[in-house]
């Protein structure tokens, strides 16, 4: 049992490794890359937390590895299967939901910091700049939380010279609807020589201005109710990890009928879960454009 144990762990290990680092063992990332369209839901969900470089298969690599962890783990302090695939699962999710966490705080990042990118923008047109050493600029001037995604715009256009590719590259990397947006409207501009673009990008950043706004008051009114709910949500497994110490409640979930129970409750948390999120979710706009 013990050598068991001890492989299964190494197993679970050698995955999260694995997905951490490139074909010749590196943590750096890997260069960008088109993603075949049966991932298409994994890569946008990498791309919105800012990942972009980050392959699905290795997504999903950690999280089988710290499923596996999650589960051994739950079996060593209980020794019961039934609390070994609750706390499997749930580790195996962990890597999901930090994603899905870290997209919702940059997604909040940039419809802060797009306003002032527009303002630049429409500040270099109106100084006579060209649209791609505008564009570039931003790498210099724009806010600290897109200088990067510019950065890359900018080296990409220097090493191609190719406008129309820069921008795909850039629109794939920042995955944001205003950016999907601002894109569209610069490749227009660039090929019928539109003359109203500082116009409408002054337009569209007022606009932004006023949504970002009424999006933050919305937010931090509902900000308890949420942490409330998933606090409601977390607390009976919080406890249930606390029982697994206990012989008695381990061999009362060891049973069928213990084991039921446990599905039978994370079913019901899953769908009380699902249900609070739709329920507080405030509208996203979609990549209509993407």
């Amino acid at each position: 049992m013990g050598a068991l144990l001890g492989l299964l762990a190494g197993i679970g290990v050698l995955m999260i490794f694995w997905a951490l680092t490139d074909e010749r063992g590196s943590l750096s990332p890997a260069p960008f890359r088109m993603r075949p369209p049966g991932q298409r839901g994994l890569s946008r969900l990498l791309a919105a937390a800012g990942h972009p470089e980050l392959s699905p298969a290795r997504l999903v690599a950690t999280c089988c590895g710290l499923g596996l962890v999650g589960g051994l783990f739950g079996l060593v302090l209980s020794a019961s299967p039934a609390v070994a695939v609750v706390l499997g699962c749930a580790a195996a999710w962990a890597p999901v939901a930090v994603l899905r966490g870290r997209g919702a705080r940059r997604a909040a990042q940039l419809r802060a910091a797009w306003p002032e990118v527009i303002d630049d923008l429409a500040s270099a047109v109106r100084a006579g700049m060209s649209l791609p050493e505008g564009v570039a600029e931003l790498a210099h001037r724009g806010p600290p939380a897109l200088r990067p995604s510019f950065a890359r715009f900018a080296s990409d256009y220097r090493v191609t010279g190719g406008f129309e590719q820069s921008l795909d590259r850039l629109k794939a990397d920042l995955a944001d609807p205003v950016a999907d947006r601002v894109v569209e409207a610069l490749r227009l501009a660039r090929e019928v020589g539109g003359t109203e673009l500082g116009r409408l990008l002054r337009t569209l950043s007022s606009f932004l201005r006023e949504e970002s706004r009424i999006r933050a008051e919305v937010e931090t009114r509902q900000g308890w109710t949420v942490n409330a709910a998933r606090l409601a949500v977390a607390a009976p497994w919080v406890t249930l990890v606390v029982l697994s110490l206990r012989h008695e409640a381990v061999r009362a979930y060891s049973s069928a009928t213990g084991f039921v129970v446990l599905l039978g409750c994370a079913a019901v948390t899953l769908v009380a879960y699902r249900l609070m999120v739709r329920i507080g979710r405030l509208p996203e706009e979609p990549r209509v454009l993407a």
